[in-house]
């Protein structure tokens, strides 16, 4: 493996020692959460801590951070590689400026819907956030699969991570909220993700065994993928002598 392969497996690294520890953790917490909720309404209390609630917000924001945040680098990847390979910068140096702007406003909105409160920047930041996230998965350089949208990991993870987006903007309106709707909303909205992380892990494996290392390319990229079908090396020469 060269240095490139190496970065290249950055993305799904941080996804495995990272991102889908968080997912069962803020899973559980969310299960508690919610009993805990029902047991206090029926029985007036319950067993399950008042601090389970408090703690899957907290670790429901980073596992939201890191969801968004392994998206812009798996973008990021496919991207950058495509522009040094391509030397974009001497044939379309505005499209270059362009994409590290999109990385710049993407990343700084993210960052300040964090720390927005009111409604109306909620808003603002977390739908600059995901329209960021929709404009840099359309660069050149990026597999998107669209021919099989519905069992592709890039798509599957552009709606994972806008519904993290979606998440962390209404966790306000979730405790101000006395009808529960935005908390229903973010129920059901959150079970739907969780499949999506299922299959990010089905279709990220697949991906990574149809990828070749770059000294592979040369050879496997000759082969026919409809046919399921690659050239014939070629015959080794006999010693004459």
């Amino acid at each position: 493996m060269n240095a490139s392969d190496l970065v290249g497996l950055i993305h799904p690294a941080i996804a495995v020692i990272f991102v889908f520890p968080l997912i069962g953790i803020v899973t559980n917490f969310a299960w508690q959460t919610r009993q805990r909720r029902l047991q206090t309404k029926s029985e007036g209390k319950s067993k399950i801590p008042p601090i389970v609630g408090r703690e899957h917000v907290q670790i429901g924001r980073w596992l939201a951070g890191a969801v968004v945040g392994i998206a812009l680098l798996g973008l990021a990847y496919p991207i950058g590689t495509n522009i040094l390979s391509q030397q974009l910068w001497q044939k379309n140096l505005f499209q270059v400026i362009f994409i590290v702007l999109m990385f710049a406003v993407t990343i700084g909105s993210f960052i300040l819907l964090y720390r927005a409160r009111q409604r109306p920047w909620r808003a603002i930041f977390a739908t600059l956030t995901g329209a960021g996230l929709i404009i840099l998965g359309c660069q050149d350089g990026v597999f998107r699969r669209t021919n099989e949208w519905y069992w592709s990991h890039y798509y599957f993870g552009i709606i994972a991570a806008l519904l993290m987006i979606f998440s962390v903007a209404i966790i306000e309106d979730i405790y101000k909220d006395r009808s529960n709707r935005w908390r229903n909303a973010h129920i059901i909205l959150n079970c739907f993700a969780l499949l999506l992380f299922v299959g990010q892990g089905i279709t990220g494996t697949r991906d990574l065994l149809e990828i070749p290392l770059n000294w592979q390319k040369p050879y496997v990229y000759q082969c026919d993928f409809v046919n399921q079908t690659c050239p014939e090396p070629a015959p080794k020469s006999q010693d004459t002598n």
